[in-house]
């Protein structure tokens, strides 16, 4: 084929320039070459927040690249402070402005402000009183509720304490405790009855905490208020540490053996949601 003919040079008229962009404005493979590296960075800092520390060797292996492109990753990302480079181990981890990003983000939340839409949305969902409540001195320690429109519903002042044995919550949080922080507690606080239903010997509560570590939530059945029932899930830090619990709780004529396994879900899933929104993940269920 040949080519066009083009015009002299006396006659060509000027091509009008359409306003708008730029023509310097890179193309779309271009642009997704520029975004596919800052993924390829982020998939760096995510794994080495997983391990801690690593050798290129090995990060370029998890992050499935070439030791090439990771090094220049790591380089660029060194640059800028987000990553160290031990030259004793030869081990990558992630540098000082990681840690100032991520302690922005904690500044703008804290556990109650992060959770009460959360236990808004749980509470309309399941029809039942939403709690939060934190451990200390061996406690439960009740810190936020939404209360249900229901005329009869269960009532925990922010502020109020219980053993820990006989709530919802409170098994949740002892659930995932070391063996030896459990046997503190109860050391310290005792296994007071309230209730028939109560659990009073360490050999039935930790019976208990071992099924609520195998289904992700606690119940509590009447243990400390004849007519109540409560469903929790624990709620988790950074380093996958129980810091706090969500539940519903109400009247035992609501709380059907077939409605606690729908609420169950429901209790889960906003537990998981206030983790994540909090910085937090569960731990490692061997």
């Amino acid at each position: 084929m040949s080519p066009p003919t083009s015009a002299s040079s006396s006659d060509a008229t000027p091509p009008k320039r359409s306003r708008g962009r730029p023509r310097t404005i890179k193309s779309d493979s271009a642009t997704g070459g520029a975004v596919q590296a800052l993924e390829r960075g982020l998939l760096v800092l995510q794994a080495l927040g997983r391990e801690g520390s690593v050798n290129l060797t090995n990060l370029a292996l998890q992050v499935g690249m070439p030791p090439s492109t990771a090094s220049r990753l790591l380089s660029t990302l060194q640059k800028h402070g987000f990553v160290d480079f031990n030259p004793a181990t030869q081990e990558w981890a992630v540098g000082i402005e990681t840690f100032y990003i991520g302690s922005t983000y904690l500044k703008r939340t804290n556990l109650i402000d992060a959770a009460q839409s959360v236990m808004r949305q749980l509470m309309q969902d399941s029809g039942e009183t939403s709690n939060l409540a934190i451990e200390d001195e061996g406690e439960i320690a009740f810190v936020s509720q939404v209360e249900t429109h229901n005329p009869i519903r269960a009532f925990h002042r922010p502020g109020s304490r219980g053993h820990m044995h006989a709530s919802g919550i409170g098994k949740a949080l002892l659930a995932g405790f070391t063996r030896q922080r459990v046997e503190s507690v109860l050391q310290k606080k005792g296994l007071p009855e309230f209730t028939a239903k109560t659990l009073t010997t360490a050999d039935r509560l930790f019976d208990d905490l071992q099924a609520i570590q195998h289904r992700g939530w606690s119940f509590d059945d009447e243990e400390r208020y004849v007519g109540m029932r409560c469903v929790a899930a624990a709620i988790y830090d950074a380093s996958g540490h129980p810091v706090a619990g969500v539940s519903v709780s109400g009247p035992t004529v609501r709380f059907s053996d077939s409605a606690i396994q729908e609420i169950s879900l429901m209790v889960k899933r906003a537990a998981a949601e206030i983790t994540r929104t909090i910085g937090g993940h569960p731990p490692d269920v061997p």
